[in-house]
């Protein structure tokens, strides 16, 4: 590979480090110039025919338009919740189980949205988890960051497994359900090792970051609690992979998490005695509904949801099938072979604006403040809709790119390729790092797992590896790339009002990334 076809290759990564968290451009302006200079060194270097593009940015357009439908309903049902009154309800009913802002962060973040994920996947932790904190009280900074740090592990086993199960399962030519399995466990076993300190990690940056004395030692004083939190998840991950499978470690690990914890936390156990709060923490004002809820009806919304997605995602039920019956999209796109659709009944953004209709009459909401919530939901989407009308077509382009006359191989695969022929005495560092590309570009570990899977395999037996490793830390590095990953930060960030500052937030997600991938890497070289 020639500096020139390195530098076209990897323009979609370079251009968002560079225009995003360098440059500190809004992704407005940021995504715009990274898909024109995407699109530009692909014709002209990858020599992609202009047809194939072109393709690949209506293909983009439509996969867009589902992350949207998505946003939309978490914003829908968050704003529903405000107008409801809900929210202060919750907020007290937190602020019961725990006033310390670092238990709160574990406990929603982190448990909760494990279960989230293990359910639905599809960027659902970020959507609710972060407006939940914003709407306790937290930074949006510091509640979008940490929402995408705590949504990392949990991806291995998202959306009821589906990175590993259709992500391993397709991007291998040969593979069993054991061989699935036996892969998944190897991954969470890890994990136990490393991701069990990303919630320790998550309170330190809180701390460090976000607090008035600006010190990690305030962030390490809650190290019983953040550890035994990390533990319970992943251990109870690991049994559930173990003897049942890779459908719903996730959703069980989160659930345990979140009964032993908070009964710790109600309790007092493990919780520090002294309370920390943000610097310079505002009195956030009762929100005034149409009447006093309960905590139990204010959280209906959010148990109805977590209800909805699981049973809507479970194979023998009938839900499924019937959700999946509708779709919207093209095939053989301007006849480039490019196929894709959106199937909206299924996507968790309509469940979203469904149980918000449910909550209407639920929470005695009046006809003036439903349309007041719809209206102004719709109205904080038009910045979001320009950056990912041009960022997901951009992934496209790049990911679509093996269809050239140069004969070259698709951009992430010749990148990948460069790096397992310069780096291969060192690829268990590595092979996380190949993951977390993946995951980067494409927003989805389930695509990067699919992309990479039969390279990671031959990577490995080529350095002398386990091959069953290195496909392991594929799965923690595109787990790991759900932190900072394009699509998903500039979608997280237009639910907590954040548009215009994705570079900001990508470079507080960019340390526990490595930390991820790094680690994760140094336990398969010196165990496995």
């Amino acid at each position: 590979m020639t500096l020139l076809e390195f530098l076209a290759g990897a323009m979609p990564v370079l251009s968002v480090l560079l225009f995003l968290v360098i440059l500190r451009m809004p992704a407005t302006r940021a995504m715009p110039l990274a898909m024109v200079l995407t699109a530009v060194m692909a014709f002209w270097v990858w020599q992609v025919p202009a047809m194939h593009l072109a393709a690949s940015v209506i293909e983009g357009l439509i996969i867009a338009l589902s992350i949207l439908i998505i946003v939309y309903g978490a914003i829908l049902l968050l704003n529903t919740l405000r107008a409801s009154g809900a929210i202060e309800v919750i907020r007290n009913g937190f602020t019961n189980i725990s006033p310390d802002r670092r238990i709160q962060v574990i406990i929603i973040a982190w448990l909760f949205g494990a279960f989230l994920e293990g359910a639905s996947g599809f960027g659902t932790p970020a959507a609710i988890g972060a407006p939940l904190l914003v709407a306790l009280g937290f930074p949006p900074l510091a509640a979008v960051s940490m929402a995408l740090i705590a949504d990392s592990s949990p991806v291995s086993f998202g959306a009821v497994g589906t990175p590993v199960i259709v992500g391993l399962g397709r991007g291998l030519n040969e593979s069993t359900p054991e061989m699935i399995q036996s892969i998944a466990v190897t991954a969470i076993s890890i994990d136990i090792l490393v991701a069990s300190f990303l919630p320790l990690i998550m309170v330190m940056m809180l701390t460090k970051f976000f607090g008035a004395n600006k010190s990690f030692k305030e962030g390490l004083a809650v190290w019983p609690f953040a550890i035994l939190a990390g533990l319970v998840f992943t251990s109870s991950a690991w049994v559930v992979a173990k003897f049942l499978g890779p459908e719903f470690p996730s959703i069980f690990g989160g659930l345990v998490g979140l009964i032993v914890m908070v009964s710790l936390a109600r309790a007092g156990i493990l919780v520090p005695s002294q309370i920390w709060k943000f610097a310079d923490e505002p009195v956030v004002e009762p929100e005034q509904g149409t009447q006093k809820l309960g905590l139990f009806m204010a959280w209906t919304p959010y148990l109805l949801v977590a209800v909805i997605l699981v049973l809507t995602r479970l194979e023998f039920l009938p839900f499924k099938s019937m959700l999946n019956t509708f779709s919207l999209g093209m095939s053989d796109i301007l006849n480039s072979g490019i196929s894709t659709s959106i199937k909206p009944l299924y996507l968790p953004g309509f469940l979203f604006a469904i149980v918000a209709l449910i909550t209407v009459p639920l929470h005695k909401l009046s006809l003036r403040q439903t349309g007041e919530v719809w209206f102004s939901s719709a109205k904080t989407l038009i910045p979001t809709v320009i950056a990912l009308a041009t960022s997901v077509p951009m992934v496209r382009i790049f990911l679509n790119s093996g269809v050239n006359t140069a004969d070259l191989a698709a951009m992430p695969l010749e990148l990948a390729e460069l790096s397992a022929n310069a780096l291969s005495g060192v690829w268990p560092l590595m092979a996380p790092l190949v993951g977390a590309l993946g995951s980067f570009i494409a927003g989805s570990a389930t695509f990067s797992n699919m992309m990479f899977a039969e390279f990671q395999q031959a990577a490995a037996i080529q350095a002398g590896f386990s091959p069953e490793a290195m496909l392991a830390l594929q799965m923690i590095g595109a787990n790991a790339g759900n932190m900072v990953c394009v699509v998903n930060v500039v979608a997280a960030a237009s639910v907590v009002g954040m548009v215009g500052k994705e570079g900001q937030i990508i470079r507080f997600t960019l340390a526990p990334m490595f930390y991820y991938c790094l680690a994760a890497g140094s336990v398969v070289w010196l165990l496995f």
